[in-house]
């Protein structure tokens, strides 16, 4: 049986593909209807969701000054909310939307004006019943200048949002086709009065209630007892997620049963762990990019030439080769990849050039050392990456100096607050999502300090373009500023590799890593 074949029906089997779609898919890959049916018997006995147990995990990326305040939230808590939040739509694996809170969605033809039907007796953690106006209030808080929300890029286009009966009409300044995508984003959990009474309670509508909060150590959960779709989340009595940032205790972890499942597998050992006995790796191709940020308003990254001059001085295919050991591929200096729809395929991929990287370092000016800074929580193999870097760019004359920052801190000291650092990015649903969080000019994490007016136009234009073709060449011709103009450096676009022990069950690979971090929630214990 192929790969393929059995990622399907483990699919199926989990409720997330039809009978009608697996069956169909099967066809097309030279399946008998027989044979077919047969693998849906035995995927789906196999994989029956069972009751009880504390399900654990082991993530990295975690500090102590971590909030679970979703406005605020960084790696670890992110995907902590994906256990005890509920959004008004998610993410399928195939890109797709799937209904969450919002049962029905509907918009004006010109894509100006959206409405959200909300579920019907849908309850909080605190027993209230979910409403529009919780809705309302959530996307109030979120677009607000002084939360800080990490969602704010995306939101910047509301003119207006209202409640009318069980309906959330959103109202935009400018259109935009791809509003439903944006409302997947991690930071928009839906909360009793959008959370500007106590964001930092934990509560939302999701399979399980927060019952620990041990920021850079631990968060646990146990079953929501009323959460409104039981039969497809919420298995376990209780979950835990363990805050795990070397890569080594995090195996370790797994190989000794402390945890179940764990994120940020580095490539270097994915052949020693498939050989041990009751794990496997789960290895899934995403938007997720790894990158080097150089703030574009902060000397001496403020010159255009020192940018440049630093971009022509990765090999990254030596980086995809010695650090991804080909579990990925090469970056272009901008964030989107073909798992994006119109990505732009025609754009000249940018390679190592250590005498052109010359030509532009000398013009700028600059001499000395340039300071980068990197950590092993940064990305799996950042470290070395940041070395590696600094071999190439020396053939090129540019002295690099890496200095590896603790763990515990680095989203909060360092990311965001040094001018040149490395760090990673799991993608968005759309283009016009990660261009909105990452570079629009007025996002709060512009962690590039990138502000360009031509940008921020076309990406407005981008989001209201109906025409996919004209939409694309927007998009291309934003990559292309972002690639020539910006201060990112994406050397690489990483798969998202998982390790999993056998005592787990309903494991699928979803868009990002531990089941785009939700594998606490759809995931059991076997036995």
């Amino acid at each position: 049986m192929s790969d393929e074949l059995k990622y399907l029906s483990y699919r199926f089997a989990a409720g997330r593909l039809s009978r009608r779609e697996f069956l169909g898919r099967a066809a097309a890959l030279g399946a008998s209807a027989t044979f077919a049916n047969s693998l849906l018997a035995t995927a789906t006995k196999a994989q029956t969701p069972k009751r009880g147990g504390v399900l654990k995990a082991g993530q990295s990326g975690g500090a102590a000054t971590d909030s679970i305040d979703p406005a605020l939230f960084s790696s670890v808590p992110a995907s902590f909310g994906k256990c005890w939040g509920e959004f008004l739509v998610a993410l399928t694996a195939g890109g797709g939307l799937e209904n969450r809170l919002a049962e029905e969605i509907g918009s004006s033809k010109d894509v100006k004006v959206w409405t959200f039907k909300i579920r019907r007796d849908v309850e909080f953690h605190n027993g209230k019943t979910v409403t529009a106006e919780d809705v309302v209030a959530t996307l109030e808080r979120h677009s607000n200048k002084e939360t800080k929300s990490g969602a704010l890029g995306i939101l910047a286009g509301i003119e207006s949002v209202k409640a009318d009966g069980r309906d959330v009409v959103i109202t935009l300044k400018e259109p935009n086709a791809e509003l439903p995508f944006l409302m997947t984003d991690y930071h928009l959990i839906i909360q009793p009065n959008g959370g500007k009474d106590n964001p930092t309670e934990g509560i939302s509508a999701g399979p399980y209630k927060v019952s620990v909060n041990e920021p850079g150590v631990r968060h646990g959960g146990e079953r929501f007892a009323n959460f409104w779709q039981s039969d497809k989340m919420g298995f376990a009595d209780q979950i835990e997620m363990l805050v795990l940032n070397d890569s080594t205790a995090r195996l370790s972890a797994l190989q000794s049963g402390q945890v179940h499942m764990i994120s940020g597998v580095e490539p270097k050992v994915v052949d020693h762990v498939k050989r041990m006995p009751n794990l496997k790796i789960e290895a899934l191709s995403g938007p997720g990019y790894y990158c080097f940020n150089m703030f574009c308003d902060t000397a001496p990254f403020d010159n255009p030439d020192l940018r440049m001059a630093l971009k022509l001085a990765v090999d990254r295919e030596e980086m995809v080769d010695k650090i991804l050991r080909g579990y990925g591929s090469v970056g272009n200096d901008f964030p989107v990849n073909a798992t994006y729809p119109l990505v732009p395929d025609d754009i000249e991929q940018r390679t190592f050039d250590p005498e052109k990287a010359a030509f532009h370092y000398k013009k700028s000016g600059h001499s000395g050392p340039i300071l980068f800074r990197t950590s092993e929580v940064a990305f799996p193999g950042a470290v070395d990456a940041a070395q590696l870097y600094q071999q190439s760019a020396a053939k090129a004359g540019i002295a690099i100096e890496v200095k590896r920052e603790p763990g515990d801190g680095y989203w909060s000291d360092v990311w965001l607050k040094q001018p040149f650092s490395a760090a990673y990015w799991s993608g968005r649903a759309t283009q016009g999502q990660i261009y909105a969080t990452a570079l629009l000019s007025t996002a709060p994490w512009n962690d590039t300090h990138f502000f360009n007016e031509r940008f921020d136009k076309l990406l407005l234009e981008a989001r209201g373009e109906l025409d996919q073709a004209k939409r694309k060449n927007l998009y291309r011709e934003m990559a292309i500023i972002v690639r020539d103009e910006g201060g990112v450096i994406v050397p690489m676009f990483n798969q998202f590799i998982d390790a999993i022990s056998d005592k787990v069950g309903g494991y699928v690979g979803e868009i990002d890593h531990l089941m785009n971090s939700t594998a606490l929630a759809k995931c059991w214990l076997e036995g």
